[in-house]
């Protein structure tokens, strides 16, 4: 029984085992074979023909596609002629044919081989920090002006772009735009173009996005919107969803004028009218509504618009209707960007440069590690307990990774900078547990232990404290920083150290 492994050592492991199915997944991602899709460009024939970003392509005309290179060899000189061409693309879900005189307008890259995501810093692309020109904004409304912007990008087909509200210190409200891949100048035009909503009925313009128009669009009020009902088909289930816009005098006119004289067509569904509310955003179509037989010519000053989402199941096909609904509410609401904006920083970092960096700091993390467990196994003449400390060490690292897979979170370089912060303060801590643990006292080692925890407490507590102002200074930038290092001491003072404290005790017994 001597060598029985304690309730808290075995708690480590059940950890690290959930934190290793995190990173890698299960089956774990790296034996899957294929290309990964990253965009798709909007309205283009792969669009149409289903392909989506995040979808796996494994074939391409009968051809095995295992990395890049295999997807570039077949293609190439496929599409030398001017004429179309029949490619059939076998993802993982399903086969699309497409027919088309140029390659199929997607990006693609290699299938990554952990869920570990990397931040803008290590990736590569531009950031930007904006606020709104000549006022300054709310929390609410920089929470508006995050929902636009990042609708925006998303209609343009971006890939890997993510759009936060941050503040500093002071309380001033920015919106931070990371794009992966992008250039300063790519993000610059992007933001630096307003936009334009249209609503139009072939092609004459009913109403544009903003007050003008629009009075109100219904939300978070189940009376005028929400999801209506979820049903099974044969290709898997899809939910409808319905909410009410509430135009102005003048465009409920325009719609009754327009409206008057189009037909009306009968579908299993209902009767439409002929044309549909087409919804333009910077003269690209984002959406297609049917227009109910009971508007036809009417000066109403409410519509309601409805639409569905698919999935796999009910589950998937209500969260997809519900962000479908979300996604055209915000648009109707403020289709343009509300604010004309500026930028306060605007910067790039080569992804070349973030590599050197994440292993000139990996190499220098290992050295520094190896040279304190040299230093304590000639301080204390025990390699075990040095052993059971690189152990512990890694443990926390494993773990930490393991939690920012799990909640998605994009590891930058403040958030490496706070892993090293962590291994730095758990090094100490489990020094003072090992040093606690040799004093020749009175007390017996569980009260060695107990004093050593007070020590490591009292230190968590204090670096706690220290810690949450750096959430928000710096307008949220050293925000990686101290989220990565309050997650990993507490991991420390919570599962590694405990754990540790009882390999120490069974070194003594």
């Amino acid at each position: 029984m001597k060598n029985k492994l304690t309730w808290k050592i075995w708690f480590l492991i059940i950890v690290l085992v959930l934190s290793f199915l995190a990173i890698f997944g299960m089956p774990p991602s790296f034996f899957e074979k294929g290309v990964l899709i990253t965009s798709v460009e909007a309205n283009s024939i792969a669009f149409e023909q289903g392909l989506r970003q995040g979808q796996i392509i494994t074939n391409i005309d009968g051809k095995e596609i295992k990395n890049v290179g295999d997807f570039s060899n077949a293609l190439v000189g496929k599409f030398d002629s001017n004429e179309s061409v029949k490619t059939v693309i076998q993802t993982k879900e399903s086969q699309m044919v497409l027919f088309s005189k140029i390659a199929p307008e997607i990006t693609i890259a290699e299938i990554p081989k952990t869920n570990i995501k990397m931040g803008l810093d290590l990736e590569g692309g531009a950031r930007a920090l904006v606020q709104a020109q000549d006022r300054e904004l709310s929390s609410s409304e920089v929470n508006d002006l995050v929902n636009v912007v990042s609708n925006r990008l998303n209609v343009y087909g971006i890939a890997d772009v993510n759009v936060r509200p941050v503040s500093d210190l002071s309380g001033n409200h920015f919106v931070l735009i990371e794009i992966a891949g992008a250039t300063p100048n790519d993000l610059e035009a992007l933001i630096s173009q307003q936009g334009k909503f249209e609503a139009k009925i072939g092609d004459e313009i009913v109403f544009i996005g903003g007050e003008r128009d629009i009075t109100s669009v219904c939300r978070n009020d189940a009376r005028c919107a929400g999801i209506e009902s979820c049903q099974d088909s044969e290709e898997g289930s899809f939910c409808n969803f319905r909410f009410a816009v509430y135009l102005s005098e003048e465009a409920a006119e325009r719609h009754a004028e327009i409206t008057k004289n189009l037909e009306v067509n009968s579908t299993p569904q209902g009767n439409y009218l002929s044309k549909k509310l087409d919804l333009y955003l910077d003269d690209t179509l984002v959406d297609s509504l049917l227009i109910s037989e009971s508007l036809k010519g009417r000066a109403t000053t409410q519509i309601t618009i409805s639409g569905s989402g698919a999935g796999a199941d009910q589950a998937e096909a209500y969260e997809e209707a519900e962000e479908s609904m979300h996604k055209l509410q915000t648009i109707l609401i403020t289709g343009s960007l509300p604010y004309k904006l500026e930028i306060v920083k605007l910067d790039t970092i080569s992804p070349l440069l973030g590599k050197e960096f994440f292993n000139s700091i990996l190499y220098a993390g290992i050295a520094a590690l190896f040279a304190v467990v040299l230093i304590i196994s000639l301080r204390y003449k025990k390699f075990k307990s040095s052993l059971a400390l690189i152990i512990t060490s890694l443990s926390e690292i494993i773990i930490i990774l393991g939690i920012a897979s799990f909640i998605e979170w994009n590891l930058d370089l403040p958030s490496i900078a706070g892993i090293l912060a962590t291994i730095g303060t758990g090094v100490d801590d489990l020094i003072v547990v090992i040093d606690e643990s040799k004093q020749g006292s009175f007390l017996s080692m569980q009260q060695r232990i107990k004093r050593a925890f007070a020590i490591i407490l009292g230190a968590y507590f204090t670096s706690l404290v220290a810690l949450f102002p750096l959430l928000w200074a710096g307008a949220g930038l050293l925000k990686g920083f101290a989220i990565t290092t309050i997650i990993g001491i507490t991991v420390g003072v919570l599962i590694t150290r405990p754990a540790f404290a009882d390999m120490i005790r069974k070194m003594e017994d």
